[in-house]
């Protein structure tokens, strides 16, 4: 066990270890930053902020041998580094499991070798048959880079024989996986932890909404039959025995008008859809995070109250016509709120589509708290 006192290492430096420092530093825990970037928003409240590049092996060994455990905020941190570092320090989870998951082909190939439900796949190289590939998996389906993608980067829906042409144009020299399309009745995750010692614990399942493939709005508990979020749960916990997670993991599902629940995508780290934990479970996302990665015991998971979590993004500020900030939300409109709880990321500078922060609403119930969130971010 690592007790309180002991430095954390983080790689990446944005609003996921930002949030990791704030419950780790109520546990006594020192922070470490590591990240590329300057003036991250995690080095904001850290202990000490490293900025390097992860391929600087020099710094990241300094920075591996300053650290008692070392765990992520980002998946796309590059694996290769991680394993010159390994013998100085711990890392929770391995790097194997973020070498599984920031590349799609060998996520799914993981996820079909070890007989998780997932839809159909095929992959294809930077020199392959593109056009071969979109027929032997059929349309409509959804053509995605390889290599470090999220919130809908590095994908395409081919949805008829028109849309091929654009999918060749897009995806020309790149390594690619094509899924099969789901047309699927909603889209629900779970976020999992797990101990060293292999106690699991899996958060109340979230339904959620997204709006240009960036997470919207998460529901909690999901609106879904209770055979839904035992399957999910149970498909939660055998990914993180599987894939032996040390950390949290959160997973993706697609769950199908018939009520089978297939697995999208898996994250090694804390999950956007997990955000609501701060304010309505009895152990955040976050602390739970450090409870496992330090071998302390995991925490209840208990939900406190129905919640819905809002991601507010960039487009929230005014802009002139000329794309230029001219305001900024109103946040008196949440503040005003007795069941609303906002959190900001301390990110310099607003961009459209960029995560600024995000808003809970609570409620006697998710339909509820759905309505309140909706008319709340209408009126930022």
């Amino acid at each position: 066990m690592l007790s309180p006192g002991s430095t954390i290492g983080v790689l990446g430096g944005g609003q996921l270890g930002r949030m990791l420092a704030h419950a780790a530093t109520r546990l006594g825990y020192r922070i470490h930053v590591y990240e590329p970037q300057a003036n991250c928003p995690a080095g904001a409240v850290a202990h000490q902020e490293v900025n390097a590049p992860y391929e600087d092996l020099a710094a990241l060994a300094a920075f591996a041998r300053g650290c008692d455990v070392v765990t992520y905020e980002f998946e796309n941190v590059p694996a290769a580094p991680l394993k010159h570092i390994e013998a100085l320090t711990q890392l929770r989870p391995h790097w194997s499991v973020l070498e599984t998951t920031q590349n799609r082909s060998r996520e799914k190939r993981w996820l079909r070798d070890h007989g998780f439900p997932h839809a159909r796949f095929a992959e294809f190289a930077a020199d392959g048959d593109l056009a071969a590939g979109i027929r032997e998996v059929g349309v409509p389906c959804v053509v995605k880079t390889a290599d470090f993608g999220y919130d809908g980067k590095g994908q395409l829906k081919v949805m008829t024989e028109a849309d091929v042409p654009a999918a060749l144009k897009k995806f020309a020299g790149h390594p690619v996986v094509i899924e099969q399309f789901v047309d699927f009745a909603c889209e629900v995750s779970a976020v999992v932890a797990r101990s060293a010692s292999a106690a699991v614990r899996v958060f109340p399942i979230a339904e959620n909404i997204h709006t240009n493939h960036i997470l919207d709005f998460s529901i909690v508990p999901a609106r879904v039959p209770a055979e839904v979020l035992a399957k999910a749960e149970k498909l939660a916990r055998l990914v993180a025995e599987k894939i032996d997670l040390v950390g949290v993991l959160g997973v993706e599902f697609f769950v199908t008008k018939s009520g089978d629940v297939l697995i999208n995508e898996l994250a090694p780290r804390t999950h956007n859809s997990g955000h609501y934990t701060i304010d309505a479970c009895m152990t955040s996302q976050f602390e739970q995070q450090v409870r496992a990665i330090c071998g302390l015991p995991l925490g209840a998971v208990t939900l406190l109250s129905p919640v819905v979590m809002v991601n507010i993004l960039g487009d929230a500020w005014k802009w002139s016509a000329d794309g230029k900030l001219a305001g900024d939300p109103n946040w008196d409109a949440l503040l005003a709120q007795p069941n609303v709880r906002l959190h900001l990321y301390g990110k310099e500078e607003p961009r459209i589509g960029r995560k600024m922060g995000h808003f809970t609403v609570t409620a006697r119930d998710a339909e509820m708290a759905f309505e309140l969130a909706q008319k709340y971010k209408a009126r930022l």
